[in-house]
């Protein structure tokens, strides 16, 4: 099986591939277009801002190669934001694989601290997701101050402030707001799962 990491200006590539090689795979970080295309998994992480993000992929043509994978790829923390219709984080028209849109955590009164930093739950609304159905309320770790709402990709939900997407999924694309390369063995297991996908 060849596993991609797309290598791109606000990709979190080392961790992810240090997760993967903890379960036994060995995975090619990458911007080489033939690579990614003819890769069995692909894999689009992501920490930083959006705007600069979906520059940096419109600039060199990963925003085409991207939307047009037909094998399972999945996007971590921005890799979700950024597979969505728009952020709202630099006003950002991003790849539009999800319709939704991406929106700013508000702040209700100082009960919560924004980013949303740390460990939370997940619930599976759907089943097919990046999460195992055995693995409900499995905790996952978290840092992010931008979030997709639940909507009809919506495969898992977090609660932080409201309700958000932590997993979604359309058609071979999954994502998760979490992190699962951080996320200890629940994130060694989802990861797992992607690739038996």
């Amino acid at each position: 099986m060849s596993i991609v990491i797309i290598k791109y200006n606000a990709g979190n590539v080392y961790s992810v591939q240090c997760a993967l090689a903890r379960i036994g795979a060995d995975a090619i970080i990458t911007d080489n277009a033939d690579i990614i295309r003819n890769a069995d998994k692909v894999i689009f992480p992501g920490v930083g801002e959006a705007g600069a993000a979906m520059h940096h992929l419109r600039q060199t043509g990963l925003d085409k190669i991207i939307t047009s994978l037909q094998k399972p790829t999945l996007g971590i923390c921005i890799g979700q934001q950024l597979m969505c219709s728009h952020s709202e984080e630099g006003n950002t028209e991003c790849l539009g694989i999800f319709p939704d849109k991406v929106i700013r955590f508000q702040q209700p009164d100082n009960t919560f601290k924004i980013p949303h930093t740390g460990w939370n739950t997940v619930q599976i609304t759907a089943e097919k997701g990046i999460i195992p159905q055995e693995m409900n309320d499995a905790w996952v770790y978290y840092v992010h101050s931008y979030y997709v709402p639940v909507g009809s990709h919506t495969t898992a939900v977090t609660n932080y402030i409201s309700p958000f997407s932590a997993a979604m999924k359309r058609n071979n694309f999954y994502a998760t707001q979490f992190h699962p390369e951080k996320s200890g063995d629940a994130g060694s297991r989802i990861l797992k799962h992607f690739l038996d996908l």
